[in-house]
């Protein structure tokens, strides 16, 4: 792997139209080691975590060669697998293994590492080609989550598996059964209506019990309703959002989710 690293640090180094460029990129990575709050003892590592293939491809490496960032997307999304199925393990001793399942692809899925990379603004910091840049890349979810998964991996290479798990419990798995209702990751009130309609022959009805606070910092609380009968209730910044939660406490009681 580190040949194919030395590949990328030499095209970075001697590449004559923008070495100016890439001297601000290489300056920008300490802001980023500053919010990680993690410094890497080996830049290269980082540097090539944060090369997006679209770049690579400017280079001169031979056809076939083996992609360094993919290489460290996929040993990234292993690491973060282990991790976050350990921290379940432990939290959860009662669930069995469907259930573990379930809750790890939750929180390994590109939207949800998408939601997390958004949050440190890593799209900023990735190196891609300007054609890829104009097309959005720097805040697409595939693109994105890729990249904190080959993020992950430079981490656990360069500071060992504490130093990988300090960062995926910080950045990743912290607060997020809060923040997996914002970016609606399992669709409840689907998995409601589908069951519904196939055992009931009707759909779930939403009603507005109540909404409380200033304009600003409104609490909507819904409940739903199944053939005249309340399954559940929740509440939320929005209806959307509390909708979703009465869903998921009426799919808890009939047991389908």
């Amino acid at each position: 792997m580190f040949s194919v690293l030395k590949k990328i640090i030499s095209f970075l180094s001697d590449s004559s139209d923008d070495n100016a460029s890439d001297h601000r990129w290489l300056n920008k990575l300490k802001k980023l080691e500053e919010q990680i709050n993690y410094s890497f003892k080996n830049k290269k590592l980082l540097w090539t975590a944060l090369t997006h293939d679209s770049f690579i491809r400017k280079s001169e490496h031979e056809n076939g060669a083996s992609s360094p960032y993919e290489r460290m997307e996929f040993l990234g999304d292993s690491v973060l697998g282990l991790i976050v199925a350990e921290h379940l393990f432990a939290r959860f001793p009662d669930k069995d293994e469907g259930d573990l399942s379930k809750e790890k692809s939750n929180i390994v899925c590109e939207k949800f590492l998408a939601l997390k990379a958004m949050n440190i603004h890593l799209g900023e910091y990735i190196k891609m080609s300007e054609e890829e840049r104009r097309n959005g890349g720097e805040g697409r979810k595939s693109i994105i989550a890729d990249t904190m998964e080959a993020l992950i991996c430079g981490i656990y290479l360069d500071g060992g598996i504490e130093a990988a798990r300090d960062f995926v419990h910080e950045f990743i798995i912290k607060d997020y059964e809060k923040e997996m209702f914002s970016v609606d990751l399992t669709n409840y009130k689907s998995i409601l209506q589908e069951f519904t309609q196939a055992k009931y022959q009707c759909v779930p009805k939403y009603l507005l019990k109540d909404e409380t606070g200033p304009d600003h910092q409104k609490v909507f609380m819904m409940e739903v309703y199944i053939m005249s009968k309340k399954y559940g209730e929740g509440n939320g910044p929005n209806k959307k959002e509390a909708q979703q939660k009465a869903a998921l406490y009426a799919c808890k009681r009939l047991n389908i989710c």
